[in-house]
């Protein structure tokens, strides 16, 4: 029992066309189902305008259509059921049921679970049954209220979502109801639980948004190799809030010489975008034409906490300018790191480490050094120096550490290898970490976080800088300087 489709048609007479339809309704999953019932019988449910004048010529509705015509008109087509066969390309649709009341025709194409090359009797399709009951309560709901164009217009603007509730998916959900019971039903009525959120949350409100930073340099200081970085941005967000389907907006936005976003890939819960934030791409890097903002960023927030978005940017400068220097003499290495904090950094960090690792070359047994500012650390089994610099650089934002360092080059313990990092090769890793700072000064505050949802949440927004791992300074005959994200 089902309806492959549904048409309201508007008889008027001494129009060119005779009518016109009103609304309309398919309902493909069922059309599949008549396909493969019907078989070579099927044919397909036309258009709206082939469909209307079939129907308004069936119905000896057309002004110059009054002559008789064999097909419509023998005493063999003469029909007490209001069931029709309408002709479309070629072949004729059956069984069409088709009900005439006030200047209005009320149409429905039942599905037929069978082949049509000999036509069934009509008490045995179960469809023919259900279209008029469905019909039936159309003529209902049309004929209360007042009969103004002005009403016609609002009931026909009502169809879609009440036959949401009267024939999802042409299925009739019951045999003996009035469709005016629906009349006063809120068409913004409650989502259903989607299938992809397992729940709902129930407690206080509560919007989180973190945006992180890291930025991934190398810096070689050498007039032949071009030094490099980039950074790497990440949009996490916890939406802890009550409803079905709350929607929430993020505004990202950036200052008046901030560095544009780029290559921003979003999550699949956001639900619009603008093109001008996904056509920004690092790759070209001959246009200077980067959208600056705002990032609108419109969701349904999963349960869990999620990747709103990535993003990179490339800024001017990176935020540690360094250099490493190595000579080797005899069995002991001489070294000299150089670190500037360039000074549009805000000079405030969680912490700040330079590692200074040696490969292929056993223990440290000794070390001599002198540093500018902060204190070293030896890990001599691991060969590695860690320069804690601390939370701040001093007022000339410069630093210096030279020293001489001795290795058990003969000791047969397990050391770190490294197959690239040999003679003169090697490098300095930065780790730090600045908190509310970010290199490209993206920044979303508790007025950029629109919520959708009932009640107020309490909105938290923070953002920081990394660096750590993936920020070299490296030079391949020369030693390396590194600046890496940190954790």
């Amino acid at each position: 029992m089902a309806q492959r489709a549904i048409w309201l048609v508007s008889h008027e007479p001494g129009t060119p066309r005779g009518g016109t339809v009103r609304f309309s309704r398919r309902y493909p999953t069922v059309e599949k189902r008549a396909k493969t019932f019907n078989g070579s019988s099927y044919v397909p449910v036309p258009e709206d305008d082939p469909f209307c004048k079939a129907l308004l010529f069936e119905l000896r509705l057309l002004d110059d259509d009054k002559d008789f015509v064999e097909s419509r008109d023998s005493c063999s087509r003469i029909s007490k059921a209001s069931v029709y066969g309408l002709p479309t390309a070629g072949k004729e649709l059956w069984p069409v049921v088709a009900i005439q009341k006030n200047g209005l025709v009320y149409v429905s194409v039942p599905l037929v679970e069978q082949t049509l090359s000999t036509r069934p009797p009509l008490i045995s399709i179960s469809g023919i049954s259900q279209a008029f009951d469905l019909l039936f309560g159309l003529i209902d709901f049309f004929d209360s209220g007042p009969k103004t164009e002005a009403d016609l217009s609002t009931k026909v603007s009502q169809l879609p979502d009440l036959l949401l509730y009267i024939c999802p998916f042409g299925t009739l959900l019951g045999t003996n109801f009035l469709l005016d019971n629906f009349s006063n039903l809120s068409i913004n009525r409650a989502p259903k639980q989607p299938a992809w959120k397992a729940g709902t949350y129930k407690g206080k409100a509560h919007v989180a948004v973190s945006i992180t930073e890291k930025v991934k340099s190398m810096q070689y200081d050498k007039r032949d190799v071009a030094d490099m970085w980039q950074v790497y941005g990440t949009i996490t967000c916890k939406c802890d809030l009550e409803g079905v389907m709350p929607n929430v907006t993020v505004s990202l936005n950036l200052p008046t010489n901030g560095s544009p976003l780029q290559d921003i890939l979003v999550h699949p819960c956001v639900t619009s975008l603008d093109s001008a934030v996904l056509t920004s791409s690092s790759v070209d890097m001959m246009d200077d034409s980067a959208f600056s903002g705002p990032y609108k960023f419109p969701f349904t927030p999963p349960l869990e906490s999620f990747h709103l978005c990535y993003y990179t940017s490339q800024v001017p400068v990176p935020p540690i300018l360094g250099f490493y220097q190595l000579k080797e003499e005899d069995s002991q290495l001489k070294i000299s790191v150089h670190l500037k904090l360039h000074e549009s950094v805000k000079n405030c960090f969680e912490y700040c480490e330079a590692h200074i690792p040696f490969y292929n070359r056993g223990p440290i047994t000794h070390l001599e050094y002198k540093v500018s500012f902060g204190q070293v650390e030896v890990l001599r089994e691991k060969s590695l120096l860690i320069w804690i610099i601390g939370q701040k650089f001093p007022k000339s934002l410069e630093i210096n550490l030279s020293g001489a360092v001795n290795f058990n080059t003969m000791s047969h313990q397990k050391q770190p290898v490294d197959t690239i990092c040999i003679g003169g090769t090697t490098y300095v890793k930065l780790y730090f970490r600045i908190p509310d700072y970010t290199l490209t000064g993206c920044y979303a505050d508790q007025h950029s976080v629109q919520v959708f949802a009932s009640g107020k949440p309490k909105i938290t927004t923070y953002w920081k800088l990394l660096g750590g791992g993936d920020c070299l300074l490296p030079l391949l005959v020369s030693p390396v300087l590194t600046t890496v994200p940190g954790t």
